[in-house]
């Protein structure tokens, strides 16, 4: 079988630099290579005539994000709302302090979906979880491992 390796996934936003500063100062991610895409892809990927589009790519731990800032056409629809509705559901992460990460997080325009606030026995240790929305409503699993008291 031919060799085949992760690239990226992509977010389209409605203000890029509101998501650099959620990515990067919230979840530790640090920006990388930049794009403009202008009519030189036009009719390809999905991208119009006229288009104003910005490609920021955002990496961390061998992992990497597009941010997608669409100036013209402007962005639109909404993410999803439940993890049962079909296409990728949320990002996930393992953090140290979930407190102190989801308020970093709350402070840069996310918000958290109480709903889906628990915590896992998984016999020796905890795993406490919550959800939050970005600000854009695309979902972040935040996961902290803590030991049993």
């Amino acid at each position: 079988m031919a060799s085949i390796t992760f690239s990226h996934c992509g977010l389209c936003v409605s203000d890029l630099e509101q998501a650099i500063r959620f990515y990067a100062e919230g979840l530790g991610y640090e920006v990388a290579e930049r794009f403009d895409v202008d009519d030189t892809f036009a009719g390809t990927l999905e991208v119009p005539k006229g288009v104003i589009l910005e490609s920021q790519m955002i990496v961390k731990d061998g992992s990497k994000i597009e941010l997608l800032g669409w100036t013209n056409p402007k962005a639109s629809g909404t993410p999803l709302a439940s993890r049962s509705q079909l296409g990728l559901t949320h990002l996930s992460f393992y953090v140290e302090d979930l407190p102190a990460v989801e308020a970093k997080l709350l402070s840069l325009g996310g918000s958290t979906i109480e709903s889906t606030r628990t915590h896992v026995d998984m016999g020796q240790t905890t795993l406490d979880l919550v959800f939050l929305a970005d600000p854009d409503g695309n979902r972040i699993e935040l996961m902290e491992t803590l030991p049993k008291p």
